[in-house]
């Protein structure tokens, strides 16, 4: 009996004790829909992947390991220079920065008010005696932070960025080549140009994008990092070691980084910061993207549109709209971080060594780069199932020319005429639009009427093979130059420079 009771209260202790652990729980655990940014709630929902590894670098927890990871590189250096490291050691260190608890440190921050040696402290207790006094031994807290932030950066553009943006650029060059020779009306200014291929206008945005993932690759392999004291001049270090750089480059070896050219307190700011311009320009030629073919999709244009689902609903009070509201999300994204760099610009800029003013700011870096991601992957989903309506293509190239009815051939006519020996040819050539625009009538049909001018022409298309004037004329789709070819040139180029 008295063992049955025991068993009973022993039962009932431990039950109170998981509702009050599963409790306290609940009770620390924030909705999702009560936090604060958008990111982290509207737009993560819909890409979970993508932020979670998003998260495993730009997130609170990435930022506190990857200082922890630091720690780990400093000592280190200092064992191996003084031939104490050991397989062992690497393994305690990997493993206590790889755990480490960011609620602790947090925790530890309220009574020290200060980040980094909350960190220290927490850290030093899952190493061991042996080791701990070696943690950030000859440190400051910017040796430690800059190369935590240079490695996270580095990560998440190697890991998260770059592979969203290679995604995008290979549908982009699969459409190049698909649609290299489907044809399509060019505009200049919002009017009608002259012809060229669907495939030829996304090829520009294959080469813009293509040149920016590569810059982006190269800038983010060239973080620096730095352990070189309060003010840059390894005063610390230079009484721990006879070669402070050689500790500096050894620490950052560990870190998988290279020393700053010269550093005060911070790593020179413009490594980072052309990192994130470049960010910034290939997030300009997303947008760009976003509204070429938001407009495509213009009722009165109707030339490509958006993968459109069954139950999806375009609006909630006229049932046939079919909005293109992904692209306009895309540039939506842009309005909203694009102005952001403006701020990169301003952390570059710190009185003396040091001072504070980019701490709090240098934080919304994450934000940043989460916003651009997920704008370069939805821009992917787009471009995914992204079709050109052809014959919408056809059309508007058949009638292409405003107000002067095949008006978009006159370029070929002027140039032929020209070609010819005819000096005033392009004055020849705008008079016959303005009579074919007042008349109502096909430039071609008035083209004709012009003797003289018709028969030159004629003459310079028979060189170039073309024995039938009016079936050149009647055939714009095929006066396009090497928009082809060119198409499928750049999709080539960039899908091997960018894999």
């Amino acid at each position: 009996m008295p063992e049955r009771l025991l068993f009973y209260a022993l039962s009932i202790g431990i039950l109170c004790k998981t509702v009050f652990i599963c409790y306290t729980f609940v009770m620390k655990t924030r909705s999702i829909f009560l936090n604060i940014s958008p990111l982290d709630h509207r737009y993560s929902l819909s890409e979970e992947k993508l932020f979670d590894t998003l998260s495993s670098f730009i997130s609170e927890e990435a930022s506190v390991v990857s200082c922890a990871k630091a720690e780990a590189a400093l000592v280190k250096a200092h064992l191996s220079l003084r031939g104490l490291l050991d397989e062992s050691t690497e393994r305690i260190l990997d493993e206590a920065a790889h755990n480490i608890d960011p609620e602790l440190v947090y925790a530890e921050e309220e009574k020290t008010k200060h980040n980094i040696r909350a960190l220290v402290n927490v850290f030093k207790k899952t190493v061991g005696e042996n080791i701990a006094p070696f943690v950030h031994l000859g440190a400051t807290s910017v040796d430690i932070l800059d190369t935590a932030l240079a490695m996270r950066m580095r990560d998440c553009t190697q890991q998260a960025v770059l592979p969203v943006l290679r995604a995008l650029e290979n549908e982009l060059c699969a459409i190049a080549e698909r649609d290299s020779e489907t044809a399509q009306i060019g505009r200049t200014h919002g009017q009608h140009a002259v012809p060229i291929t669907f495939g030829f206008a996304i090829a520009e945005y294959v080469s813009r994008l293509g040149k920016s993932i590569i810059e982006i690759d190269r800038l983010s392999r060239d973080l620096r990092g730095k352990l070189s004291g309060p003010v840059g001049a390894y005063n610390g270090t230079s009484l721990l070691t006879r070669d402070p750089e050689e500790l500096e480059r050894r620490y950052l070896d560990y870190a998988g980084l290279k020393p700053s050219e010269y550093s005060t307190q911070l790593v020179e700011p413009e490594y980072l910061l052309r990192l994130l311009l470049e960010y910034n320009v290939a997030f300009g030629i997303i947008a760009n993207l976003a509204d070429d073919l938001r407009n495509l999709q213009r009722s009165e244009i109707g030339e490509v549109f958006e993968y459109f689902g069954e139950k999806q609903v375009g609006s909630s009070t006229m049932p046939h709209k079919r909005n293109p509201w992904n692209s306009e999300h895309v540039k939506s994204l842009w309005k909203a971080f694009a102005p952001r760099v403006i701020t990169f610009f301003m952390d570059q800029i710190s009185d003396h060594q040091r001072d504070l003013t980019n701490s709090a700011s240098q934080r919304f870096i994450a934000e940043y780069i989460a916003g651009f991601a997920f704008a370069a992957e939805r821009m992917r989903s787009v471009v995914s199932a992204l079709r050109p309506d052809t014959e919408g293509m056809m059309r508007n190239l058949t009638a292409a020319g405003g107000k002067v009815k095949g008006g978009i051939l006159a370029e070929p006519a002027y140039l032929l005429l020209a070609e010819s020996g005819e000096s005033n040819a392009h004055e020849i050539i705008r008079l016959i639009t303005l009579e074919a625009e007042k008349s109502g009538a096909a430039f071609f049909e008035v083209l004709q009427k012009h003797a003289e001018v018709f028969k030159r022409i004629s003459g310079q298309l028979e060189k170039l093979g073309v024995s039938e004037p009016a079936s050149f004329f009647a055939h714009p789709e095929r006066y396009r130059g090497i928009a082809a070819e060119k198409a499928r040139r750049l999709a080539q180029k960039y899908r091997t420079k960018t894999e």
